[in-house]
């Protein structure tokens, strides 16, 4: 709504109701004066008692008579109003007005009449539209009230609002330029406006009221019996009832839009007499824009609340009346305050006097004078500079004091503590790196994205032979690396290290490294790492020693894998010498055990000869493996692997020597065993170095066990034995390769075990308490994982 449409609405109501206020007066002012007049004429008369019936119905439109049988009716009334209801109910009947009046109702209403006389019924009757008859009994009497229906505001009272607008002005009797004005502003008026009679029927309305009721007309509005408000219909009733101005507040829904309406309702009089029950104007103020403001600023005001609520610090406005206006909850739990003691709102120095009780204040030796300064921050204009308060119980508070637009003052608490805490430990540790960083043997520098040097250690002084007061002079990476480039002029190296340090660009802050030569002769390491602030690290180290150490490394290894190869030529050399002769005695001594005229000493000297030769060749095959799986050269075929047929023939091959030694062998697989992929020939040889090893040590009454279990990912194969066991001290290195041994072998099967376990991508362990045997475990996948399979065999 416009300023200029607000200013109108309030101007035409403000007439309207002065206009009602002025006919009130008016017809107050007649009443009384009328009814003074009626005291004196009755008093003058000398009948008291009448003058006080006449008085007390006197400023009623009523009439009312009073029944009793074998009485006559006594009849109360002002005489106009007798004479009014005479004409109406009993114009023909004889008698006296109250005979003629209670013959003429009795004949309208018998039954009803008749049941009030008997019982004292009440009852409530309509003749028309006009009157309106009551009938009840008091003290054995039965009264009849009639009083007028229709009690329309009559021209003189309301000339211009209501006839003078409703049908013209001028056309009633008292027409004047006075009613001219005020029916042209009520009608005019923004506000909607009507009057209503004592029942609550339309008497007149304005454009706007039927606007907002949608009729064309009063009469139209009468016929559909339309109403503003239900709301406002009630509170004109009660303006009427009562006889005083009444005010309300109304929402009423329409248009899609809902809008707030402040109701107004003022009695009118007619009649000549004062006091309630006449019409009632009502005026209906539009509040809807002041409403949306108003809500507008509180769901502001809340939401600002809501704010503040959930900050984590603690926040304190006091008004200017110098008592708490906001907590919010931090306030609250910084203090630990009762908050219903917070919601009776205290003062300031309440607050103060409440916090030190608690000690949860500074401990001052003048309190009042510390009270008292605290107090005159109110009289400040501007925001006072920060302070903290250092409490008893070991916590330290930021305090801003701040004045508010409102008046009166805003305190804001952070509990500072954690902070205060966090910044010494970081000091400290600043500290310690600050040291660290002094230890190091690296020459380090830390430049800005400025390129000011920011922070070097003393190994950057040393190593560049330069001072701490010369490098503060020189201050930026351009003057800094002029001051270098004596010891180490390479003019590509210092421009790529500016690019890391003053290039923004994050490409170009990725770290790097290099190397370069210095005059004197030394080996320099440098990179550059990129720091989080935008800073870059440059690190420089002498690493000629490293650089010498790792070229004589260098060249052990070359000579080391030049004596490796030297060693695998001389053992296939060997090996091929060895196994030539051997082969040959092998031959002639299994012939000279076939010779049937061969003596039986010397047969079993020719068994022992083949027996050794056997031996020497299974280790020349064990030291010729071992070359080839350090060569990187040995191949599994790989295929799926039976554990029961491989412990058959592992048996079957050992269980002579064993029991020939007065010893068990007993081997344990289940049934339903899984396959392993592996190489078939290896874990045999794996197997049988193992049983070989546990025949050797077995004695007389011992036993050797083979037994092989499963889970989901791998099975294990275990060897144990009931001999003599490996000493703790030994057990470390039994799978280590040409170690002498007390068990005997030249001290290469365990290592040859071990190394065929780790080609299926396996593991050995042993398990031994010396004098109660050994036990050697083989772990090995159900799936081999390794790269010694050839390619075509590893596909299955």
């Amino acid at each position: 709504m416009a300023e200029a449409d607000i200013a109108f609405a309030a101007a035409a109501g403000a007439a309207g109701l002065a206009l009602s206020i002025s006919v009130w007066a008016w017809r107050l002012r007649r009443a009384v004066s009328l009814r003074e007049s009626m005291i004196e004429r009755d008093r003058a008369a000398g009948v008291q008692s009448r003058a006080q019936h006449a008085g007390a119905v006197s400023a009623f439109d009523d009439v009312r008579i009073g029944l009793t049988p074998g009485e006559p009716p006594l009849l109360l009334g002002r005489d106009e109003t007798i004479e009014a209801v005479r004409l109406a109910f009993a114009k023909d009947v004889q008698g006296s007005p109250g005979a003629a009046l209670a013959e003429a109702l009795h004949a309208g209403l018998p039954e009803a009449i008749d049941a009030l006389l008997a019982e004292g019924t009440p009852f409530e009757a309509h003749d028309g539209d006009d009157w309106k008859i009551e009938g009840s009994a008091v003290n054995g009497t039965a009264w009849l009230r009639l009083s007028p229906v229709a009690r329309t505001v009559s021209q003189a009272d309301i000339q211009g609002v209501g006839q003078g607008v409703g049908q013209g002005v001028g056309q009633g009797e008292g027409a004047g330029e006075h009613g001219f004005g005020a029916g042209l502003i009520a009608d005019a008026s923004p506000s909607p406006t009507w009057v209503v009679d004592h029942d609550g029927r339309l008497v007149w309305a304005n454009k706007a009221w039927l606007a907002e009721v949608k009729c064309a007309s009063v009469e139209a509005a009468r016929e559909t019996q339309a109403s503003f408000d239900r709301g406002a219909d009630q509170l004109a009733a009660e303006a009427a009832r009562v006889g005083t101005h009444q005010e309300g507040f109304r929402w009423t829904a329409g248009d899609g839009r809902r809008r707030a309406w402040k109701i107004m309702a003022e009695p009118l009089f007619s009649g000549g007499a004062a006091g309630p029950g006449g019409p009632v104007l009502v005026f209906a103020i539009d509040m809807t824009e002041a409403e949306e403001t108003r809500d507008t600023l509180r769901r502001h005001v809340e939401a600002h609340d809501e704010t503040l609520n959930h900050l984590a610090d603690a926040v304190a406005i006091f008004g200017p009346s110098r008592r708490l206006a906001f907590h919010n909850t931090a306030f609250q739990t910084l203090f630990n305050l009762d908050p219903a003691w917070l919601d009776e709102r205290p003062t300031h120095a309440e607050l103060l006097d409440r916090l030190r009780q608690r000690r949860m204040l500074p401990e001052v030796i003048d309190y009042a004078g510390w009270k008292q300064s605290e107090l005159d921050f109110y009289e400040a204009t501007e925001a006072a500079a920060d302070d903290s308060w250092s409490l008893p119980d070991g916590r330290t508070l930021r305090l801003v004091r701040q004045p508010h637009p409102l008046g009166g003052i805003l305190l804001l608490f952070s509990d500072i503590t954690g902070e205060l805490s966090l910044r010494s430990r970081f000091n400290a540790q600043l500290q310690v790196q600050t040291a660290t960083l002094d230890k190091l043997n690296d020459a380090v520098a830390v430049f800005g994205s400025d390129g000011r040097l920011r922070l070097h250690n003393e190994a950057f002084e040393q190593f560049w032979s330069l001072s701490a007061e010369r490098l503060e002079e020189a201050g930026d990476f351009d003057s800094i690396a002029e001051l270098c480039k004596t010891a180490l002029p390479d003019a590509a190296l210092w421009l790529g290290l500016k690019a890391r340090v003053a290039d923004p660009d994050p490409e170009s802050r990725i770290a790097v490294s290099g190397e370069g030569r210095t005059t004197d002769g030394r080996t320099a390491a440098w990179q550059t790492r990129p720091l989080p602030d935008g800073a870059t690290l440059v690190a420089f180290s002498d690493v000629t020693a490293r650089r010498e150490l790792e070229q004589a490394l260098a060249q052990r290894e070359a000579a080391l894998k030049e004596s490796q190869a030297l060693k695998r030529e001389f053992v296939g050399s060997v090996s091929y010498e060895l196994r030539t002769p051997l082969t040959t005695i092998v031959g002639y001594s299994e012939l000279l055990e076939t010779m049937a005229d061969l003596p039986e000493r010397s047969r079993q000297h020719a068994g022992a000869i083949r027996v050794a030769a056997a031996q020497l060749t299974g280790s020349i095959d064990d030291v010729l493996d071992m070359a080839q799986i350090d060569a990187g050269e040995m191949e599994l075929s790989l295929g799926d692997v039976r554990v029961r047929d491989l412990f058959a023939e592992a048996v079957e091959k050992h269980r002579p020597r064993i029991e020939g030694r007065g010893a068990t062998l007993k081997a344990v697989a289940a049934a339903n065993l899984p396959p392993i992929r592996g190489d078939a020939r290896r874990l045999a040889q794996a197997v049988d170095h193992l049983l070989d090893n546990a025949g050797r040590s077995v004695s007389e009454g011992g036993s050797v066990s083979l037994r092989a279990e499963a889970n989901s990912s791998e099975l294990r194969i275990r060897v144990e034995d009931t001999g003599r066991g490996i000493p703790y001290h030994l057990q470390a290195h039994v799978f280590d390769r040409f170690v002498k041994r007390e068990r005997g072998g030249p001290g290469v099967g365990l290592a040859l075990v071990k190394a065929l376990v780790e080609l299926h991508g396996g593991w050995a362990e042993v398990e031994s308490e010396p004098g109660k045997g050994a036990a050697f475990i083989l772990h090995l996948p159900l799936e081999a994982d390794s790269g010694a399979a050839a390619p075509e065999l590893a596909l299955g």
